[in-house]
């Protein structure tokens, strides 16, 4: 990262600040020859500052929150030096500089007047100030864009990569599990729709809602995966990996909540162990959680119902109203999967051309595959027949639906039962082999590695949701797990964009600053100032990803608590499964070997040969 003459000048007047408050309290029993030295020193160093307050100004206009940010400062030293009897400074060339940035930030507004900001932005101020002078914390999100020309030395993140948690060697991998809905299939946005709409029906002809919420829309944008329902207080709310609530993050229908109002009501920010609870099928939960992308337009549809409430005066107890919603939710799983007929599923499944690819590449290599799922067969049959084929079983060894997962990972005695495809109905005959050419339905992971003989150590299997898909067979069986996080291509994205790595540079050069600040007893008014331009970086950083909630892996400096799920419970990562034909079968992915924060960083190794290795001799 590279810091530029902008900030330089900003440490130099930090240093000045440091001087002065040394000469303060040297005044009273210094001698006379010493005081004037240091008066001549500051003296010396503030006539610096201003011809470098010159040149950088001359060097970047018009850039007005550049001369909004240098005149702040100045106006802080300014201030501290005027107010001290035993100083005496010429400041004639700071007082113009105030002026003539004055006259930008009126010229500013005149040219701005239809562009108002929000009237909840925080005021960037000083106290001896006209307040007709301000800017807000919105016209400060550009400071750091025009001031910080810090490089971005990263590359380009693939988007369509498999990223790594845990060391793991595929050659060690003979076999090969999946769930269905979001890892074989992955789903259009026109589900979500559809899931929407049809829980917002239940509500109102089963549960009789006032029918004005039939103009209540479906909005894509608004919840992400990963956030936690206060469901006693109706709170949707962004929590990090150390349970801390991100505040700016916490909505009441689609309306944030005031920070103080949370710090309030939850004695501070944390949020305790007892109320986080990561397997939504427990009950007397105070938290649930977003864990996957079914419950994003549950989230929606509960938000959008309490928001109207809240504007139409309508009293109701946010407990009751989120079980309505659970319930109607709930209540149309079967709906969908009988709707979703082979007419009708391309206008929601999305058909990938590389899975029969994937899962050939697999057989071919003599690899095991198995299918376990919640949804009911002819669901799954109309799904793979779509994408794959009519013959899709033939790719499969075992093939379990209807599981009740998490409940098949952790119950240790549960039949296996056959399904009979003619009659549609389970039979009740004892299974005790599984074979390739039927259909299973329920059972336990018990049973599957009993009756194949598989070895733990050998399976592999890839999901979408972290606690009924992955956590008990990692924890109690030693299966390798894949998580298959849709949202994963969109977020590269974001990161790998111009915008994201100007706003990421600037504000880590920003917080180096609040740094070096901090370890060197800077003025409090001076790191106020930069910590509030940073919160209006990390405000513009969040939201790139998404206007309320942000990243669903990150909070402002830390991994989400879905993060820190994600990375216990998964070996490996990626946004589709096909991601995995970039790799061969014995490939091994390594983990990336990050800094711990008391580490520093030791060497920077560059590739140079990109060729082939030489051969031995």
């Amino acid at each position: 990262m590279i810091i530029n003459g902008f900030d330089r000048l900003m440490m130099m007047i930090i240093i000045i600040f440091m001087m002065m408050k040394m000469l303060l309290k040297w005044s009273s029993s210094t001698s006379s020859i010493k005081l004037c030295h240091c008066r001549q020193l500051i003296a010396g160093m503030t006539n610096t500052i201003n011809r470098q307050m010159t040149l950088i100004i001359n060097r970047v206009q018009p850039s007005r929150i550049q001369y909004r940010a240098l005149q702040t400062l100045a106006t802080d030293l300014q201030d501290n030096i005027s107010h001290n009897n035993n100083v005496i400074l010429k400041n004639s060339n700071i007082q113009n500089l105030q002026s003539t940035n004055r006259q930008s930030k009126r010229k500013y507004s005149n040219n701005n007047s239809s562009s108002s900001s929000s009237s909840n932005d925080e005021k960037f101020i000083t106290e001896s100030e006209n307040k007709s002078n301000f800017f807000t914390k919105t016209e400060i999100l550009e400071i750091y864009k025009s001031t910080f020309k810090a490089t971005y030395s990263g590359g380009e993140v693939d988007p369509k990569g498999v990223f790594t948690n845990n060391e793991l060697s595929l050659s060690d991998i003979d076999i090969y599990g999946f769930d269905y809905d979001y890892t074989l299939a992955c789903y259009k946005e026109s589900l979500d729709y559809l899931i929407y709409d049809l829980g917002r029906d239940v509500l109102i002809n089963k549960f009789q809602y006032p029918k004005d919420i039939e103009l209540l829309d479906y909005i894509p944008d608004f919840a992400i995966r990963g956030l936690h329902y206060d469901i006693e207080n109706g709170f949707l709310m962004k929590i990090d990996t150390f349970h801390q609530i991100q505040l700016g993050s916490v909505y009441r229908g689609l309306s944030p909540v005031p920070s103080d109002e949370i710090i309030r009501l939850y004695n501070g920010l944390y949020i305790p162990r007892q109320y986080i609870r990561g397997d939504n099928y427990e009950e007397n939960v105070r938290m649930k959680q977003l864990n996957d992308l079914f419950s994003v337009p549950e989230m929606c549809l509960l938000s959008n119902v309490t928001e109207n409430f809240i504007q139409n005066n309508i009293p109701y107890y946010p407990e009751i109203l989120y079980h309505d919603v659970t319930h109607a939710i709930r209540s149309i799983h079967p709906v969908i999967h009988k709707m979703l007929d082979l007419q009708k599923i391309p206008n929601y499944l999305e058909k990938n051309e590389r899975l029969p690819v994937f899962l050939e590449h697999l057989r071919k290599n003599n690899k095991k595959v198995f299918l376990i799922t919640n949804s009911p067969f002819h669901f799954v049959d109309n799904g793979m027949k779509y994408m794959i084929g009519d013959d899709w079983r033939s790719l499969f060894d075992v093939i379990v639906v209807q599981a009740r997962k998490p409940s098949f990972f952790k119950k240790e005695s549960r039949p296996f039962r056959t399904f009979n495809l003619g009659s549609d109905r389970m039979n009740w005959n004892r299974v005790s082999t599984l074979d390739r050419d039927k259909i299973y339905m329920e059972g336990t992971v018990s049973g599957l590695l009993k009756m194949t003989g598989w070895n733990s150590n050998r399976v592999i299997y890839f999901g979408d949701q972290i606690y009924s898909d992955l956590a008990d067979i990692t924890l109690n069986f030693g299966w390798r797990t894949g998580a298959i996080i849709a949202e994963l291509e969109k977020e590269i994205e974001t990161h790998n964009s111009p915008e994201f790595k100007e706003a990421v540079s600037a504000l880590q050069a920003l917080q180096q600053l609040v740094d070096e600040g901090n370890e060197n007893n800077v003025d409090e008014a001076i790191l106020n100032q930069l910590i509030q331009q940073r919160d209006a970086l990390r405000f513009e950083a969040k939201t790139l990803f998404n206007p309320q909630f942000g990243s669903i892996f990150r909070t402002h400096h830390n991994p989400t608590y879905f993060s820190r799920r994600l990375f216990r419970y998964s070996d490996i990562y990626m946004s589709q499964l096909t991601n995995l034909l970039k790799y061969s079968l014995k490939h091994t992915f390594l983990p990336r070997r990050g800094l711990l924060p008391h580490e520093t960083r030791i060497s920077q190794v560059e590739l140079i040969h990109r060729g082939e290795f030489p051969k031995a001799s």
